[in-house]
């Protein structure tokens, strides 16, 4: 019985993309956004992101994938119903914590202090697999904003993912931990294909180092290909607006930053990028957790 269920459980899992977004006929994107280390800014840049995306007409569902330690609620400031505890326990829709965070943008809050959200097992997995397919029809991305470093909740996240977006930082142990996981990813899930972010940069040639950096070492030990998606410059707007808890592209729209990431959502979603489309990532983690690699 546990065998046929688990068939089931992975054929319901690998479909997950395939049903077409219904405003523009397309599967909806399924994209997180990672890091080796926290401190990076990933949160800050999935939250601006996705603002950059809305104002550009396209509809987008965040995912918090800390689940354990939410943050994407403080960041954006909002007044959740309910959280993934929630729906996971107390017998919540997925709808019933959708929470609008700016034009276009809704967010599935996570929960924060709740130790058993730290170790899901395939249940509740499944549960949340089936929950996100209640939506998929509604939008044309979800933005997985994953915990840091190379926990399982974290690289199952990743694998989960179509694409990926690694986010590191000019620092040597974020450049470190930015190929670290990308090494776990790709030599335990078999992922092929990354896009990376640099943030925090003086200039353009600082994330291009941070790209050669990465893609150097990567190069010579790992049969991957990295994707220089661009980088987002330092801007002290960018704590003023921590401060205040909004995303810097709202509370300072002129900044500096702010037309990075304007400029990080035009490539995501041009035409070369769209093309690259979820590569069996999903299958083969649902495979292994399963038992059937």
């Amino acid at each position: 019985m546990l065998e046929l269920d688990q068939v089931g459980l992975s054929e319901k899992i690998i479909n997950i993309n395939e049903s077409p977004a219904a405003r523009l006929g397309r599967s909806m994107r399924v994209i997180s956004i990672t890091s080796g280390k926290g401190g990076v800014g990933k949160s800050s840049v999935v939250s601006n992101l996705s603002i950059a995306l809305g104002a550009r007409g396209y509809k987008v569902l965040l995912l918090d994938g800390d689940f354990g330690l939410a943050n994407l609620d403080i960041m954006l400031d909002l007044k959740s119903r309910g959280n993934l505890h929630d729906v996971l326990s107390n017998g919540y829709s997925i709808s019933d914590i959708l929470v609008n965070a700016a034009p276009g943008v809704d967010v599935i809050p996570a929960s924060s202090g709740i130790l058993e959200m730290t170790n899901l097992g395939i249940q509740e997995k499944s549960k949340l697999i089936d929950s996100m397919q209640e939506l998929e029809n509604s939008y044309d991305v979800l933005l997985i904003d994953t915990g840091a470093g190379i926990s399982e909740d974290v690289t199952w996240l990743n694998a989960s993912a179509g694409e990926i977006i690694v986010v590191a930082t000019p620092e040597p142990t974020s450049i470190a931990d930015a190929y670290a996981l990308i090494k776990v990813l790709n030599q335990k899930y078999k992922i092929k294909q990354f896009k990376l972010l640099v943030n925090q940069v003086k200039n353009e040639a600082e994330g291009l180092r941070v790209y050669q950096q990465i893609t150097g070492v990567s190069d010579k030990f790992l049969h991957v290909g990295i994707d220089y998606l661009g980088h987002i410059l330092w801007d002290e707007c960018l704590t003023q607006a921590v401060r205040i808890r909004k995303p810097i592209i709202q509370a300072f729209p002129n900044a500096k930053a702010s037309k990075n990431f304007c400029v990080v959502a035009d490539t995501l979603f041009s035409k070369s990028y769209e093309q690259r489309t979820a590569n069996g990532n999903l299958q083969f983690f649902w495979k292994a957790l399963l038992g059937h690699a």
